[in-house]
């Protein structure tokens, strides 16, 4: 893909700038998102996730084919140019399916991987990290190694069959942390050392060549390693840099090669910008995209409140909640502590598994109800800077309209920006 290894060929060169996956399926989130580079001229990396999306649907019932194409409409609706779109699949392997023997997994993710190349992605996380029912714990880089180079090969075969040509590139890696956010709380995290970093890269490199597939070396872009950050229900673990500081210097001897660094969700702004400086030049955002969605979400629910009678109103909150009970399984096994704490989490954790309960039918039905009610009303200005203040500044400004649509929109771009200023680099 052209926009992404330019990006890694100007990093290479000192220009210290890089690019934002955006890891979400959820439709405002997406809008946001394309909304945004196409106002700001920028390429869009869009990445779908293993478990939200894959051959069997995926918890958003999307296939690739059907992501791709969602993404498409969507971009084409907002006038934003498909040549500017960079697809990715994340998390790429036998993740959904660890509960089953490593040989089964592992054939439901070469069929995964085929799907997602014949769609069209072409940024691919091999991501075999992790132990499948019969496997050893942890698993070793070589068999992690092994099995990645299995699902390339299938990559690099299918699109040469779909497209006639070669053109993906690849994110490699064995620290990789767990998809959304850890599910204990944390207090500090090891950063990867160097010497595992170049075992992995070793390891990667002699199971490629075995597989006859070593040629395809300077498309892998990435490597994915903990650089010390990551965030729990209601902690973030903020980037130190100092702790990094021999870990970023080794990639400096590799030409063609970052690092993605994965759970940068609630990193201040500066962390941000210091992460791609120290060559994690490749930062995924997800969970904080649809929590400040929630946000919005929530705030225009408080504003309903003041504005439309209680039998009139949406009930979002309450039918959001009570869904969530009915239907435990998304959120119970990450969620501790009394009642009062599990409550808190459904509606406030960081790790945001509300995104799961957005597609239910009940609580779409709510939202559409709550947005129709604030779309009757003239939002008062007053109430707008009560419950988003930042976006409140916006409608003086003339910047915004005061309708529940572009405020939700804005509110998710301002978790945006700072990705974005982050990955500008000193091209500001």
């Amino acid at each position: 893909m052209k926009h992404l290894t330019e990006m890694v060929e100007h990093h290479k060169q000192g220009v210290e700038n890089g690019i934002y996956a955006v890891c979400s399926a959820h439709p405002r989130v997406l809008e946001a998102a394309i909304r945004f580079a196409r106002d700001h001229g920028t390429p869009l990396l869009i990445e779908a996730t293993s478990n939200q999306v894959d051959q069997f649907g995926g918890y958003t019932g999307m296939t690739p084919v059907d992501f791709r194409r969602f993404v498409l409409s969507l971009a084409a609706e907002l006038d934003y140019p498909e040549a500017q779109l960079i697809l990715g699949g994340d998390h790429l392997g036998p993740n959904r399916w660890q509960q089953s023997p490593a040989a089964e997994a592992m054939g439901h993710a070469e069929d995964l991987i085929k799907s997602y190349v014949a769609a069209g992605f072409k940024k691919i996380h091999l991501d075999c990290s992790m132990s499948c029912a019969d496997d050893p714990t942890p698993l070793t880089d070589d068999i992690v190694a092994e099995r990645a180079a299995r699902l390339a090969k299938i990559a690099e075969t299918t699109c040469q069959q779909t497209f006639g040509v070669c053109d993906l590139v690849y994110v490699i890696g064995t620290e990789v942390p767990v998809p959304g956010g850890a599910h204990e709380t944390l207090n500090t995290l090891e950063v990867t050392t160097p010497q595992a970093a170049q075992a992995t890269l070793r390891a990667h490199f002699s199971a490629f060549e075995k597989q006859g597939f070593s040629a395809i070396w300077p498309r892998i872009i990435g490597l994915v390693v903990q650089p010390g950050v990551e965030f729990d229900h209601t902690h973030v673990i903020d980037y130190v840099p100092e702790k990094a500081v021999a870990l970023s210097k080794m990639v400096e001897d590799f030409d063609t090669l970052i690092y993605e660094a994965h759970s940068t969700d609630y990193q201040t702004p500066q962390a941000l910008k210091r992460l791609v400086r120290d060559h994690f030049a490749i930062l995924k955002v997800g969970p904080a995209l649809t929590f400040a969605l929630r946000e919005a979400l929530f705030a225009l629910a408080s504003i309903e409140e003041e504005l439309v009678p209680a039998r009139a109103c949406s009930g979002l909150r309450t039918v959001l909640e009570n869904v969530m009970l009915d239907k435990p399984g998304y959120w119970q096994s990450h969620y501790h502590g009394d009642s009062h704490a599990r409550r808190l989490a459904r509606g406030y954790s960081y790790s945001d598994r509300v995104r799961y309960y957005w597609p239910d039918k009940e609580i779409d039905d709510a939202l559409a109800h709550l947005v129709r009610n604030l779309a009757d009303e003239e939002l008062p200005l007053p109430l707008i800077s009560q419950y988003l203040p930042l976006q409140y500044t916006r409608v003086r400004e003339g910047d915004i309209a005061a309708t529940p649509h572009a405020l939700i929109i804005d509110h998710i771009q301002d978790v945006i920006r700072q990705y974005h200023t982050a990955c500008q680099g000193n091209n500001e």
